[in-house]
């Protein structure tokens, strides 16, 4: 469905603008009014990683005029792949300030905002309200949650992009012409069972071409051109190259954006999410152990076997020197256990220390009462007992 432009246009376009926008505005959907009211919007990404590079990029070139970017994470080498706002010399640099020079650089003509913090329900309300529409560039279900409640509760539109390994999915959540992402996804997965980009991987080019995907929507919403995707799912699957929508439909039942809504306020996204299971978060209490004392352990030559939970490509990637390769899944399905002796103390890790949380439950169920875990997996033991490893 068509709707009405979400901005009124500004008042003129400088000659610089004109020339700057002209393949704009020889289009007639366009023209001189729409670009008068990408000049006026303000758009927020948060983040600026997969997603978030194309996105801000794009939105700069096309004539944003106030764009906004939270994020307070630091350029790894390991972003490199797919984020393409930053470069080589911006490892190390944190992502709002990298991305605000590239944006800068495409187009000087745009005011850029930066908002180097972690988005939390303390702050979400604030830098939302200073904005026209929210771009979501997230990549964890608690904040995607915290960003869809802040949204609806503050009556603004956002467009939302998921992806992973080859998948993407994009839609316009605007709970006053449509549906929201609670009418989509009511409850989250239960914790663990979605892996993230990090453990599972992203083809660098999917996040292009979804990211795209969410700046042409945005420019129809700010415009009020074309058929936006409300109460639209699309779904794109780039090794068979085929796109497929499906229709979402508003929940009347919802409880953020339903007739009757018992959501009024922000909650506890980490509570409603979960980051781990609450059996995983027992079976770690007490039970964790830290990669220094693993190394400990090696050096005295502890009677131990030390499993890695995580994934065969992770292990190509880096690994601890003495661990044997168990996936987690073996773990969820009982085929691990015929495999772990019974007269050694088990060591697990993964490569942040959620997995062998969950893989921990799984033993400490089974009767391996003296069973602990690495806390920081993988990355604890780059950091803290040989830097020269490869983290990922």
């Amino acid at each position: 469905m068509s709707l009405p432009p979400l901005v009124e246009p500004a008042d003129e376009l400088t000659v610089d603008e004109v020339r700057r926008y002209s393949r704009h505005l020889i289009i007639p959907d366009v023209g001189m009014a729409g670009q008068k009211r990408l000049k006026n919007a303000k758009v927020l990404c948060v983040g600026a990683g997969g997603l978030g590079s194309p996105a801000l990029m794009y939105l700069a070139a096309a004539g944003v005029g106030t764009l906004g970017v939270v994020d307070f994470d630091v350029v790894d080498e390991s972003n490199l792949q797919r984020q393409i706002i930053h470069g080589q010399s911006d490892v190390g640099r944190l992502k709002a300030e990298s991305a605000a020079a590239t944006v800068r650089e495409i187009n000087p003509l745009v005011n850029v905002v930066i908002h180097n913090v972690a988005l939390t329900t303390d702050n979400v309300m604030d830098i939302f309200a200073a904005y026209d529409l929210i771009v979501d560039g997230t990549d964890n279900f608690a904040t995607r949650y915290m960003v869809n409640d802040a949204a609806v509760l503050l009556g603004k539109p956002y467009i939302w992009g998921s992806i992973y390994r080859f998948d993407g999915q994009a839609s316009v959540f605007w709970s006053e012409y449509g549906p929201c992402y609670r009418c989509l996804y009511p409850e989250p997965p239960p914790p663990g069972m979605v892996p993230s980009c990090a453990e599972g991987g992203v083809l660098g080019v999917l996040c292009a071409s979804i990211g795209s995907i969410q700046v042409n929507e945005a420019i129809k919403v700010l415009t009020g051109i074309g058929d936006p995707l409300v109460g639209r799912l699309m779904i794109y699957d780039a090794l068979e190259m085929k796109y497929r929508d499906v229709k979402v439909r508003k929940d009347p039942e919802c409880p953020l954006c339903g007739k009757n809504p018992t959501i009024t306020e922000l909650i506890d996204y980490e509570a409603f999410c979960g980051t781990i299971s609450d059996e995983a978060q027992e079976a770690a209490t007490g039970s964790t152990i830290t990669a220094k004392e693993l190394k400990d352990m090696q050096d005295r030559g502890d009677d131990i076997f030390l499993v890695d939970v995580r994934e065969q490509n992770e292990y190509e990637i880096v690994n601890i020197p003495g661990a044997v390769l168990i996936p987690k899944g073996d773990f969820v399905r009982g085929t691990a256990l015929e495999r772990l002796p019974h007269d050694k103390k088990i060591v697990l890790h993964c490569k942040s220390g959620a997995r062998s949380a969950e893989a921990l439950a799984v033993l400490k169920n089974a009767g391996f009462s003296d069973a602990v875990h690495v806390g920081g997996g993988v990355l604890s033991w780059v950091k803290t007992v040989d830097p020269s490893l490869p983290t990922y």
